[in-house]
């Protein structure tokens, strides 16, 4: 409860924000924080964690319905997937700005396919298991269709995260703006050829 009303104060005020406002936010005393966390530095930390945490997402893409056509399941995944990049980029980007995290060792970050699996067994750090766990969620909702693919649903899975996952930070024009939800799936599905097949 207090970190779940800490976090759009967080994203507002990054370090800023005073104990005094989490506690009317969660509509207890300011007392009650100091009985479940040491200090101010100890609630940042757990919005950190709750931001970079993916058991929301991936349990908003274990809702979507396999009923649904293929390309309007993977919209609904690639809109539920960069809501969580953009509440991660927001939380721990005003945290950064306002000094929290800076000599605090690694930074917290948004995961990404490349994030630290191994490739002889299974990933070992949070970061690449968060990575696995997304990779299969969004298998199961490709699965259905296994049939009308060329690859795996696995490495089609990758292939989506890996689309989705490279943005540019901050697009200087239009031309340069990250693909939106369905152009990605597009270029997924059936390529960036007029014509698929004609490679010219």
């Amino acid at each position: 409860m207090i970190v779940a009303a800490a976090l759009p104060l967080v994203a507002e005020y990054g370090a800023a924000v005073t104990t005094s406002q989490i506690a009317r936010a969660a509509g207890i005393g300011e007392a009650t924080i100091f009985r479940a966390f040491k200090d101010k530095d100890e609630v940042l930390d757990a919005c950190v964690r709750e931001a970079v945490s993916t058991d929301h997402v991936l349990r908003e893409l274990a809702s979507v319905s396999l009923d649904e056509p293929l390309a309007a399941r993977l919209t609904e995944a690639a809109e539920a997937l960069r809501a969580h990049m953009e509440r991660i980029g927001t939380v721990v980007g005003s945290l950064h700005a306002s000094g929290h995290l800076r000599g605090r060792g690694r930074e917290p970050g948004p995961v990404t396919p490349e994030a630290g699996a191994k490739a002889d067994g299974p990933p070992e750090d949070p970061r690449a298991r968060s990575v696995a766990a997304l990779r299969q969620a969004v298998t199961e909702l490709i699965e259905p269709d296994r049939d009308a693919f060329r690859l795996a649903p696995e490495k089609v899975a990758g292939a989506f995260l890996g689309l989705l996952f490279t943005r540019l930070p901050s697009p200087v024009s239009e031309a340069d703006a990250p693909l939106t939800s369905e152009e990605l799936i597009a270029v997924l599905l059936h390529g960036t050829l007029t014509h698929p097949g004609n490679d010219t």
